[in-house]
């Protein structure tokens, strides 16, 4: 699997991460399994929260026999500093680790959100002693939401970011303000040398009233030559690693279309966006309806 360079971490990611949150509700068998599969494929990244259900637990088996070969990434939804700091131990007692590689700030995706925690004792301050202490080694944000390109702007000149982490799909591209403004947001963090995650690679609508099958939040692609193309279009973009959707059973349809990816064309970038047909809209990652 191909690995790029995750800004200045140095740190050459695979551009599939392991995305936890798919870990947040089975057993631990099927973690073992599904964890077991991202490391035969080479997967060297690691992204977690303690927000993911049992995700923490799932891979405090697994956290020290690899710590060594992989990049730690995790995050606080806290957004005062004492708060974060608690998260931060907890996070740290619950995975069984004692530093990181990347602590985020995260789910900031609202401009009162951003106020908070980069204002006076907010947790910015926690993540920034967290890394004067020796315990992370990079600072981040991440969020998702319509008008999260722009919170980020306004977030990077606020403070000097190491990473972000937002969503980039092509379903959410055919939203012409967000892709304007995401697109705003991946030159900036390539002119500064930021290591850019997006999320979401495989959102291609909303559930509705619908029964969900799946464990994702949207609707999300599922069929093979779906996949392709949708992981195959955000992997063309000047971004680094995207985190394996939060479903399991897509994983293998993940890291098979990620061994075979070969860059699109501007044109084919363009017909993989015009062929997205969302089946009802996701207001949260801002998917329009259907044309």
């Amino acid at each position: 699997m191909e690995k790029r360079r995750l800004g200045r971490t140095e740190h050459h990611s695979t551009v599939v991460t392991i995305g936890t949150a798919g870990l947040s509700k089975v057993t631990q068998e099927v973690a073992d399994s599904s964890v077991e599969l991202m490391l035969e494929h080479g997967v060297n990244h690691v992204d977690i929260a303690p927000t993911y259900g049992e995700a923490m637990e799932r891979m405090a088996p697994w956290i020290n026999k690899i710590r060594g070969d992989v990049f730690l990434g995790s995050k606080t939804r806290a957004r005062t500093k004492s708060q974060a700091w608690d998260n931060i131990h907890s996070i740290m007692d619950r995975l069984g680790v004692e530093s990181f590689d990347l602590f985020q700030l995260h789910s900031v995706g609202l401009m009162d959100d951003l106020d908070t925690v980069t204002g006076p004792g907010g947790a910015l301050e926690a993540l920034v002693e967290l890394k004067e202490q020796g315990l992370t080694r990079f600072i981040g944000i991440t969020g998702h939401g319509p008008d999260v390109p722009k919170i980020h702007l306004e977030a990077l000149r606020r403070f000097d970011f190491d990473t972000i982490m937002f969503p980039v799909s092509a379903s959410i591209f055919k939203n012409p303000d967000y892709k304007e403004s995401a697109l705003e947001l991946l030159a900036t963090a390539n002119e500064r040398d930021l290591g850019v995650q997006t999320i979401k690679m495989l959102a291609r609508g909303g559930w509705g009233e619908r029964e969900r099958d799946t464990s994702t939040w949207y609707d999300p692609h599922r069929e093979q030559p779906e996949i392709d193309k949708a992981l195959w279009w955000v992997l063309s973009q000047p971004m680094h690693t995207a985190p394996s959707a939060g479903e399991v059973t897509l994983w293998p349809k993940v890291l098979d279309a990620a061994e075979r990816f070969n860059p699109l064309t501007a044109t084919q970038q363009e017909e993989v966006i015009a062929s997205q047909q969302p089946p009802l809209p996701e207001p949260g990652l801002g998917i329009l309806a259907a044309d």
